[in-house]
């Protein structure tokens, strides 16, 4: 992760990967322990990450430094019972020696179609020619293929739509802005950090205690707010506050709440051969919105970014 999140702030890539309309089946869209919808932009970098060590047994230079999501398709395995809001669709587990249903964790799953745009870096890319950068493109597509996305299943992809593009990083951006272009219709997940700022400043000053907790769920929730007529100021109308946009909270990460523990410290650990702490999520706020709609196409790459000594592990758009 380290190498990935560092060299994209030194140089610009030397190429953009393009895995456009990549249909998912059964993705995990429990998100967070308070949020669900759209996988965690956490599991997304995660499958970048896990590709880029894959392609990495053939073209030991290649690196991935940066990935822009776009959503197509989301289709929630979900339904309604009548009495309740929406409840996932679970499996029928078989019954235990007793007869009993025996007690299980809650998924949530959702079919999803998405395109992934991803900045890569790669020493021998420009001696590579037209053909080769093809094979190259298309080999990355068939090794994504095997890998899993967010606990989903790739479906098999389409004919036209889904083949792999590969060109030459353009510094102006107009070429990104063309391939967002073409990946239309759908909506690409962005980070609104300086909302949930600017909104925390303005609790603030009504109560000084107030957090970024605070600015979160406020922006999250549907607000209705009274406004005064112009023909009478005692009579007022009451509407749903207006947001900047299609506004979304987000879990971006983790920090820790514990000391980091040596590797094979701690029992039951997944993995045993890395340093481990105990962390808690970091949430934020994202915006999807039309890539038609971009005026500033610097901040939609999301990458990892490390604090160690302040046990945070975050993802961030840049």
């Amino acid at each position: 992760m380290a190498h990935s999140g560092d060299s994209s702030m030194n140089h610009n890539p030397d190429a953009l990967l393009v895995l456009p309309w990549l249909r998912v089946q059964n993705a995990n869209c429990i998100s967070s322990p308070l949020t669900w919808g759209f996988p965690a932009i956490s599991a997304i970098l995660g499958f970048v990450h896990a590709l880029e060590r894959k392609i990495k047994s053939r073209y030991s230079d290649l690196n991935f430094s940066g990935v822009a999501v776009i959503c197509h398709r989301f289709d929630p395995q979900i339904f309604s019972p009548g009495i309740r809001d929406n409840v996932f669709c679970l499996t029928r587990n078989p019954l235990n020696e007793k007869g009993e249903s025996p007690s299980f964790a809650e998924e949530g799953r959702a079919h999803i179609t998405i395109s992934l745009l991803i900045k890569m870096e790669s020493d021998a890319y420009y001696e590579l020619n037209p053909s080769q950068r093809e094979e190259l493109a298309q080999d990355i597509l068939k090794t994504s293929q095997g890998l899993r996305f967010a606990g989903g299943s790739f479906l098999s992809p389409y004919t036209k739509k889904s083949k792999a593009r590969l060109s030459d990083w353009d510094v102006t951006g107009d070429s990104l802005k063309a391939e967002l272009r073409r990946l239309l219709p759908g909506f690409l997940l962005t980070s609104r950090e300086d909302l949930l700022i600017d909104r925390t400043i303005e609790l603030q000053k009504v109560n000084p205690e107030a957090t970024f907790l605070d600015a979160l769920l406020d922006l999250s929730s549907l607000n209705y707010e009274p406004i005064s007529t112009e023909s009478d100021a005692e009579v007022v109308e009451w509407h749903i506050r207006k947001k900047p946009g299609w506004i979304v909270p987000i879990p971006v990460g983790y920090r820790s709440i514990s000391k980091c523990y040596d590797a094979g410290e701690v029992i039951n650990a997944r993995d045993t051969e890395y340093p481990f702490s105990f962390v808690e999520c970091i949430y934020s706020l994202g915006q999807w919105i039309s890539p038609h709609r971009l005026t500033d196409t610097r901040k939609i790459f999301w990458k990892y970014d490390a604090d160690v000594e302040k046990g945070i592990y975050r993802c961030i758009s840049s």
